[in-house]
């Protein structure tokens, strides 16, 4: 199993000719040429959700389908994103979450080298994302240029980006189906992992190229 880090995430080094969320989206997609992956189901949360749409927006022929988890990037004016690089942790959990106190985090528990990585994750995410904002103005009218089918999937509890932002984001891509899922918040991948895969595997499935042997 390959999993592939952001540069500047987890203490790496980060080149400063990728500075972006639209760069990033170019590094992976050149990934996928390297492995040689065909058929590929392109899934992102929050910030990866972004990126994910930004992979799309380049129309690779290996990518069959895209899935946006709580997906970034829009500005949405009545469905403002939560200005995350202002909130502390306890606060972003609870925005998080369905359920926050089962996932609420002290980061001065954590030992001295993963509050450094921690702190160094956040900082490069502010420099993708162009803190603090996490919004490209012009990537809500581009998203019409996605022709890959989409799934757009969305927690009834995310307090980060509200469903009623999901939506919009959903009727920006002509090819996009919305899916709410209940009692769960911006990151269901850790609080109500079955009900997220079921939607990947059933999406993917549906949306797979299937090529002769």
């Amino acid at each position: 199993m390959l999993t592939p880090t952001h540069p500047g995430f987890n203490a790496t080094p980060r080149t400063d000719s990728v500075d972006t969320i639209r760069g990033l989206a170019t590094v992976y997609t050149a990934l996928l040429d390297a492995l040689d992956l065909r058929d590929v189901t392109v899934v992102g949360n929050s910030i990866g959700g972004w990126i994910a749409a930004e992979m799309a927006l380049l129309a690779s022929p290996r990518i069959s389908s895209t899935i946006l988890v709580g997906a970034v990037g829009i500005n949405v004016s009545d469905h403002p994103v939560a200005d995350f690089f202002n909130l502390t942790f306890p606060q972003i959990a609870e925005l998080s979450y369905h359920n926050p106190d089962a996932f609420r985090i002290d980061p001065t528990s954590l030992s001295p080298a993963a509050q450094t990585e921690l702190a160094g994750n956040r900082a490069a995410l502010a420099l993708y994302a162009g803190q603090p904002s996490m919004v490209d103005p012009g990537l809500h009218d581009r998203l019409q240029g996605i022709s890959v089918p989409t799934l757009v999937v969305w927690g009834d509890s995310d307090g980060i980006v509200d469903p009623g932002y999901g939506r919009a984001y959903a009727a920006a891509i002509p090819t996009a189906h919305f899916q709410l899922l209940t009692n769960t918040g911006h990151l269901p991948q850790i609080e109500s992992p079955q009900q997220l895969l079921e939607a990947i595997w059933d999406f993917a499935d549906a949306h797979a190229i299937h090529r002769p042997s």
